[in-house]
């Protein structure tokens, strides 16, 4: 195995973990936990099941930390394609961490207003309820700031697979969609009013799913195509 191919491999499996620690602390827990329109009925989903939405948060920490390291590899694997947009796809891709982390405040104030703390003997359930549901609200805008970033990473990452060679073209142009697709998305729950009841978000979002998806397993299995890493190696160095 060659030494891109072991870059390759250990691109994929951070990217796996970034892909599963994801779906599980974005999609998986909110799904069961928070209901956008119910504070009460949030605030005993999140009592009942207070591990699970800990979890949730551990795994949203978890995801972050791996995507910082994420792009980092990726520009190795990617820096002889073309060394200025591998070097922008690291910065666009690391500025959505810290970002990210001061975000997660808010399900961590969520959380200490589940705990029922002496200080709280002052306010009434419906209070407290309807504070946790704020906090979580607040997190979950705060998430579409994060989220134009997730999106402006994957063009020049995009751009990069394209042109590879060493890896499927589709791959990049699904990727470069992605780009658009989360920008659409993000733009779209700020300026329209109940875009989310549009029912489009799934359908933009599509092609950045399949393309980090599939580039994720497309690394960590297939690895890169030797004989076209060769010939770049070799034009660069002949430049």
């Amino acid at each position: 195995m060659t030494e891109k191919n072991k870059i390759a491999r250990i691109a994929g499996l951070i990217y796996f973990g970034v892909v599963l620690t994801g779906l599980f602390s974005l999609m998986y827990v909110p799904s069961k936990l928070i209901n956008y329109d119910n504070a009460s009925l949030t605030f005993q989903n999140i009592t009942a099941s207070e591990t699970l939405f800990r979890f949730g948060i551990a795994g949203g920490l978890l995801c972050y930390i791996l995507f910082l390291f994420l792009p980092i590899v990726l520009y190795k694997l990617l820096r002889q394609v073309n060394e200025d947009m591998a070097k922008l796809m690291v910065l666009l891709a690391i500025i959505s961490v810290p970002m990210y982390f001061i975000n997660v405040q808010h399900e961590l104030t969520a959380l200490s207003l589940v705990k029922n703390s002496a200080y709280l003997n002052s306010f009434s359930t419906e209070q407290i309820q309807s504070q946790v549901l704020f906090y979580i609200n607040q997190y979950d805008d705060g998430m579409r700031l994060v989220h134009i970033f997730s999106g402006l990473w994957l063009f020049p990452f995009g751009y990069l697979v394209f042109k590879s060679n060493f890896l499927p073209k589709i791959l990049g142009v699904l990727l470069m969609l992605g780009c658009i697709g989360y920008l659409l998305n993000s733009f779209g729950r700020s300026l329209i009013k109940n875009y989310s009841a549009l029912g489009i978000a799934s359908y933009i979002s599509l092609p950045a799913s399949i393309g980090e998806i599939g580039t994720c397993l497309w690394l960590l299995i297939a690895g890169v195509k030797e004989k076209q890493v060769q010939e770049l190696t070799q034009y660069d160095k002949a430049i």
